[in-house]
């Protein structure tokens, strides 16, 4: 082969030089501006007319020193719930292929002058009329005191995201009773056909902004199915939203007159689906008692209109007890509910409560713990707000016999007394954004601030952060203005916390919203809300509230990778100081260990009594967990042996309560485990359902 010697070219070191020089200038001078469309965070397709963002500077990526992702937590909001409760309750779109004017407009029935604007007028008061024009005037909505119109557009999410929010749960959300009852509807009022479609409106909305960005895939919101893909889409600079579950009646699980309308069957399909769908939290009942369990109440005249709803679906009201701890129900109180009693039959009035019994009868039922322990096998977080004492209680003990972390309090309803329990588990707890708005309190940034403050040592405690549920389009009550003459107001243009982004005030068509005068209007004012928090709150709930992103992830993480224990007792070998004596039916030692819930051990009447069994051989030993019957322990201690004969006490209590207990004890060899019962808690011996006996 000839090779053929080319000319040199002494000008070349210069070209070289130059091309250098010009890639320095590139890496070391400006970025290119918003306008150019070339910052990834950018769209170069955005539909116009739109919405602005008012938002400048690059999202945060990646991790903290300590390989932490970073940012805020929304544990509850309603993306698709103009889609629930028959179509017609919330107006307005969180995006529409056919663009602003489309998405942001009102109800039909609310034009001209919203006086059939129904809802309006029950939730907020007065006559209910207002200007039923959204885009581009917005003259009355979205407000944060307007219950019935969007305030999740895809833009002021957005925003949000921008201004360092990192996770979204968007909670699909539905009532049947309330759609049945409401004048207007454009829809079926089944229950899991809403919450289908708000799923895949879920995933449209994701299509459709990752159009703006060039293709599947490229846009910041992002669904995530594991906790691993969603601290990767955060280290992106993105927003990761987990799909939830709110409705009454899932799975079809409604009572009528105390008597499920759903089976076992039922349930396994239904979680099944939701898995399918992407749905990784969920709510068992809300609202409503149901065949999974009872509610934690709504007071006041809503409370008097939810409990007329529930009989008119159920055939029951709700029934009250005296609490037999410190947790309580919400009173439902005496307030009345005109229009909502006019409904019920003639003669039938709504019970009145005694001030001293503020706990729902109901807890959680057979076919709810069904299902608690259907969401453990699938990995899934269960959301108790909403649900009764009795029902939150049975749930927790559920969760601590299993080492289970999978339990969120993502909007204050449930209560408070049970937050480091939820801690304690590995769960997640988030404040309602309007502080105690959803108890009846004035919901401001100083009220939100307040109770973060007063839980923060539990949260140092643990080592957790804080989240806030939003609770927009969730018929909630958003965080009011302080009012432009305020010592401390928020000034425009600020900071995001992270320091990288600098946002202005938010501007839609002709209006401008600024949080000092409007309040948290719309999901656009969340970043301007948390500049608030650190006005008034300081920068330490700031900082929680950061930290949110991490903890929530750490919860759902440690839900994905639990394992059930390994019970050493099933099936083991039993005996017993005594079994009480029934002609019909066995109450043998064995039946205390035979995995079926719906047999027992008992003993006869008498304190000293136990319960002994044998695990055929030697086996660390360090939890023990105790099912009771009504005939339950006060007093009772867990004693272990190697051999039968010498025997050590681990764990002891002198006030048992009965439900289920779980005895934790540093781990010891034994092959022998007692029950030695010291005092009866009622006048029956002892009865145990279930013994469980685990090595962790």
């Amino acid at each position: 082969m000839t090779m053929i010697r080319r000319p040199h070219h002494r000008r070349r070191p210069l070209t070289v030089l130059s091309l250098l020089l010009i890639v320095m200038a590139m890496a070391l001078g400006p970025t290119p501006s918003s306008a150019a469309g070339t910052d990834w965070w950018v769209p170069t397709a955005r539909p116009a007319p739109d919405s602005e963002i008012n938002v400048t500077g690059e999202p945060f990526k990646g991790t903290n020193s300590r390989g932490e992702v970073r940012g805020f937590v929304d544990a509850h909001n309603h993306l698709m719930a103009n889609e629930g409760f028959g179509g017609r309750l919330i107006c307005g779109k969180p995006f529409s292929e056919q663009g602003i004017a489309d998405a942001l407009k009102d109800c039909p029935e609310h034009y001209p002058d919203g006086s059939l604007a129904i809802f309006d007028y029950i939730t907020r008061g007065g006559d209910g009329k207002h200007d039923p024009d959204g885009w581009p005037t917005f003259k009355d909505w979205p407000a944060y005191d307007s219950m019935t119109h969007q305030q999740n557009y895809y833009a002021w999410v957005e925003r949000a995201w921008r201004g360092g929010q990192r996770v979204l749960v968007n909670d699909l959300v539905t009532n049947g009773v309330i759609c049945s009852v409401y004048f207007f509807k454009d829809r079926s009022c089944d229950e899991m056909t809403s919450i289908r479609l708000q799923a895949k409106l879920t995933y449209d909305m994701q299509d459709y902004i990752d159009e703006m960005y060039g293709g599947p895939g490229k846009g910041w919101f992002r669904i995530v199915k594991d906790s691993a893909q969603a601290r990767e889409v955060i280290k992106q600079g993105k927003l990761a939203v987990v799909l939830g579950v709110e409705t009454s009646e899932p799975f079809g699980c409604k009572q009528v007159l105390d008597v499920a309308q759903c089976s076992k069957a039922d349930i396994d399909r239904g979680l099944d689906e939701l898995y399918e769908l992407g749905v990784r939290s969920m709510f068992l009942c809300h609202k409503m008692d149901n065949a999974l369990c009872g509610v934690r109440f709504d007071e006041g005249g809503l409370g008097t209109a939810i409990n007329v709803g529930q009989f008119l679906s159920t055939g029951t009201f709700w029934k009250t007890e005296k609490c037999t701890g410190p947790q309580h129900d919400n009173p439902i109180g005496g307030a009345s509910a005109p229009e909502a009693e006019k409904d019920l039959p003639d003669g039938v009035k709504v019970p009145s409560y005694a001030a001293d019994a503020q706990c729902n009868t109901r807890g959680l039922t057979d076919l709810g713990e069904y299902a608690v322990r259907g969401m453990m096998k699938r990995n899934m977080m269960l959301e108790i707000d909403h649900m009764s004492v009795k029902a939150t209680g049975r749930v927790l003990d559920i969760f601590e016999s299993e080492s289970y972390p999978g339990v969120l309090s993502s909007h204050s309803w449930m209560d408070l007394n049970w937050t480091e329990r939820v801690y304690k588990l590995g769960g997640f707890v988030a404040q309602i954004m309007s502080g105690s708005g959803h108890l009846g309190g004035k919901p401001t940034s100083e009220e939100f601030s307040a109770e973060a403050k007063r839980t923060n040592a539990l949260r140092d405690k643990y080592g957790v952060g804080y989240g806030f549920g939003t609770d927009m389009n969730g018929i909630a009550g958003w965080p009011a203005p302080r009012g432009a003459d305020t010592s401390n107001p928020v000034k425009y243009p600020f900071r995001s916390v992270d320091g990288g982004s600098v946002l202005d005030k938010q501007t839609t068509g002709k209006r401008t919203w600024d949080l000092n005068t409007d309040g948290a209007s719309h999901y656009g004012l969340v970043p301007d809300w948390i500049e608030d928090i650190r006005l008034v709150g300081g920068q330490d709930v700031v900082d929680d509230l950061f930290r949110g992103a991490e903890s929530y992830l750490d919860t759902w993480g440690a839900s994905e990778k639990h394992k059930a224990g390994v019970n050493l007792a099933a099936s083991s070998s039993a005996s017993a100081s005594s079994s009480e004596s029934n002609p019909f039916t066995s109450y043998a030692p064995g039946r205390a260990v035979d995995g079926k819930p719906d047999t027992r051990w008992a003993s006869d009447w008498s304190d000293a009594q136990w319960l002994k069994l044998d695990l055929g051989s030697a086996s660390q030993v360090s939890r023990v967990t105790l099912n009771w019957e009504r005939a339950y322990g006060k007093a009772y201690r867990i004693e272990v042996s190697t051999d039968g004969t010498d025997w050590r006490s681990v764990w002891s209590t002198t006030a048992g309560d009965g439900g289920l207990d779980t005895a934790r004890f540093t781990g010891v060899q034994a092959r022998y485990v007692r029950i030695q019962g010291l005092e009866r808690g009622t006048s029956w011996g002892y009865s145990l359902s279930e013994v469980g006996v685990y090595r962790d």
